[in-house]
């Protein structure tokens, strides 16, 4: 029946988006009744968590021999996040450029979309572009905690202090219920998505990759969304644009590693110079935003705009190629 992949694909994104909420609520807790440290939750359960649909996604799409799938992810998630994510944000409410990711993670992004730049540059995803990608997430990962320890010894407040306090304290009963039960409906939700996106690719007649980079890449995006927007109105603007580039820096070092460490990837010119150029071009917009117009480092609601028309426009050049 034509209609169950697209309403597997419904289905999929909502428990995947569940899941995921599940999955870091009852992780967070966990290592925070275990005596874990806040700035160790931060790094790493928040950071992953956040970022666990589009790398279960990945990992689904690869293992079931689907890795242009995954690369579409990876790469239109990024482009989703900063044209859609950041441009409605913006619409809604100015949003400036926290000092920090001013400092280290927005110059971390662009070095980190610089390598994947030059290690797809021979239209391959090789394992050892792989290692590469995960290499530099290691060392990001390093200087985290160390500008962190650094930040707390200064009586500096901690930059992931308030996702921490958002998230909901489980007694450990609890937390590993919903940690164990997240993680389960995060695997299983997405192999459905994977399976539901190619057959609804095959359905219309376009490939793998363009799938990821629209409606895979869209509804993987959507926590980002609903965060970055439930930052800005509920006053913390400032940490909006902390989110998104945090999950951009993930999807390019971890994401894409992914497909690359199950089999190598072939790739077309197409997904070189539109694809990935449009990745570039976004975060280059984003950086232009920040360090090269006005006095103040903030998008605003006009800035906001383009973002978002940037995102619309490439989005409509894919239907038409496809």
């Amino acid at each position: 029946m034509t209609w169950l992949p697209y309403l597997a694909l419904l289905l999929g994104f909502v428990t995947l988006i569940w899941s995921a909420d599940r999955f870091l609520s009852g992780a967070a807790s966990t290592a925070s009744n275990l005596g874990v440290s806040k700035m160790l939750i931060g790094l790493t359960v928040v950071s992953v968590g956040t970022s666990a649909p589009e790398i279960l996604v990945s990992l689904a799409a690869a293992l079931e021999g689907q890795p242009l799938l995954a690369v579409g992810n990876a790469i239109g998630s990024n482009i989703a996040n900063i044209g859609l994510v950041l441009g409605i944000t913006a619409l809604v409410a100015p949003l400036p450029f926290n000092p920090n990711v001013l400092r280290t993670e927005l110059p971390w992004l662009l070095g980190a979309t610089t390598l994947t730049i030059v290690l797809l540059f021979d239209l391959e995803l090789t394992r050892l572009d792989g290692v590469f990608l995960l290499t530099g997430l290691a060392m990001i990962m390093y200087r985290l905690v160390v500008n962190q320890r650094a930040a707390k010894e200064a009586g500096e407040p901690e930059p992931l202090a308030d996702e921490l306090d958002e998230l909901p304290q489980l007694n450990q009963r609890q937390a590993i219920f919903w940690l164990v039960v997240g993680l389960l409906a995060l695997i299983l939700s997405a192999q459905v998505l994977v399976w539901a996106a190619t057959q609804v690719a095959r359905d219309l007649g376009v490939s793998d990759m363009v799938i990821g980079l629209t409606i895979v890449a869209i509804g993987t995006s959507l926590p980002e969304l609903a965060a970055t927007v439930g930052s800005a109105l509920k006053g913390h603007p400032d940490i909006a644009i902390g989110n998104v580039v945090g999950s951009n820096i993930l999807n390019i070092l971890a994401v894409l590693a992914v497909p690359a460490l199950v089999a190598p990837v072939g790739l077309s010119h197409l997904a070189l110079w539109r694809d990935a150029g449009m990745m570039v071009a976004l975060t280059m917009l984003l950086a232009l935003f920040a360090y090269g117009i006005g006095s103040r480092a903030v998008i605003t609601r006009f800035e906001g705009a383009v973002l978002l028309l940037a995102w619309t426009g490439y989005n409509v050049l894919l239907i038409f190629q496809a």
